[in-house]
């Protein structure tokens, strides 16, 4: 490494953080160092305790600025501050020099965090706190991890989950991995052309060293990465050059005797659900009949099938009578100009086998399926070759 590259590596890499992601991180820890003092000072006024343990600044910083992080998860928020805090009382107890007390109780609280999978940067904090914080703190002992500590912990985890659960774009706790939607022991379709979760983790334990970031997250990461490369060698093919336009729909209301009739007149297997703005409400499939009707054997299947879809006549019936009772609602919506890359994933990991596409007025304008994706794909290898 030459001098010059030493002297760069104290400069940060590029931020890639959005402004409108650095208003929302600023705004987020501001309300909620404001909330965490206004809420714990109903609990805590008047008892000559200090109404914020001094670690909340940074631990807001970690859960509404990098809510992904596995050092910001409720776990390591919580335990690593009272695991830190415990450490901090008994050593401040038993160590009679302020600075050996600091240094071992940062140390073993440290260590303890590791063990225990619940590191979190801010317990250093709590301890030194704790162990350097006088006697308005000493006397307090054990107690302290309740007054103030709980409370403060518990009001600003509360407000980490609302605060990210209701701004889009983040999702707190981070989900762990469930597996493929098609519940089967094989790995997911995109998994058995490129790395699995286990290649990844396999990677992470190997290194040997403390990764903040998840397996999911880095997953997400790589798998972008490939698309974004994909986007570069097919070229410009959006959903709009590969989309079926000539689309048959229903509505919320429509018979489900006539939406039954035009499934197999037009021989489809899907019909979106339109409302009158011709905006996609839902979608209707074989599936959600089959389901509906409770068709999972074959013993009289054809009579079970009319029976279901005869209009009962009725004003209020025990059954079904129309598209919106048992259509799929949430359906995954397309634009048209949405590169057909970004279709790969739905149509093959989150087992969906259609995806209506709708225009800049969010109404539907195309419809994309499994063989119109595999035939766009095609068209691009074969170009780019």
């Amino acid at each position: 490494m030459t001098v010059r590259e030493w002297l760069l590596a104290f400069v940060p890499e590029r931020q890639t953080i959005a402004w409108r992601e650095k208003v929302r991180i600023s705004v987020a820890t501001g309300i909620s160092i404001l909330l965490t003092g206004w809420i714990s000072s109903f609990f805590l006024d008047g008892l000559g305790v200090p109404l914020m343990a001094i670690s909340m600044g940074a631990s807001a910083v970690l859960l509404l600025g990098l809510p992904g992080s596995l050092l910001a998860q409720p776990w390591p928020f919580v335990g690593g501050h009272l695991l830190s805090a415990t450490v901090g009382i008994l050593c401040a107890r038993w160590i009679a020099d302020p600075w050996l007390a600091a240094g071992v109780a940062v140390g073993l609280s440290m260590g303890a965090m590791l063990s225990l999978r619940c590191l979190h940067p801010p317990g250093g904090a709590i301890t030194l706190f704790v162990v350097l914080g006088g006697t308005q703190v000493h006397d307090l002992g054990f107690l302290f991890l309740l007054e103030p500590l709980g409370i403060n912990l518990a009001v600003m985890l509360l407000l980490a989950l609302l605060i990210n659960n209701v701004l889009p774009g983040h999702r707190y706790p981070m989900p762990r991995q469930t597996g493929n939607v098609h519940k089967s022991a094989d790995a997911s379709p995109l998994e058995r052309m490129g790395l699995t979760q286990d290649d990844i983790q396999s990677s992470m334990r190997n290194m040997g060293v403390m990764v903040d970031v998840s397996s999911g997250e880095l997953e997400a990461i790589l798998r972008g990465a490939q698309m974004s490369a994909a986007e570069r060698r097919l070229g410009e093919v959006c959903c709009r050059d590969i989309m079926s336009t000539d689309i048959v729909s229903v509505e919320y209301g429509t018979p489900l005797d006539e939406a039954w009739r035009l499934l197999y007149t037009h021989k489809v297997n899907a019909l979106p659900v339109l409302d009158r703005f011709r905006r996609v409400i839902g979608i209707i499939t074989l599936i959600d009949f089959l389901k509906a009707a409770q068709l999972n054997s074959r013993a009289n299947l054809r009579a079970r099938l009319r029976e279901f879809l005869r209009p009962s006549g009725k004003i209020h019936a025990d059954k079904a009578e129309v598209v919106g009772q048992i259509m799929t609602k949430g359906v995954l919506l397309a634009r048209e100009d949405m590169h057909i890359v970004a279709l790969i994933e739905m149509l093959s990991d989150q087992g969906m086998h259609h995806i209506p596409i709708i225009n800049a007025d969010k109404k539907l304008c195309g419809m994309v399926t499994q063989s119109d994706l595999i035939a766009g794909l095609f068209h691009g290898v074969r170009h780019d070759g």
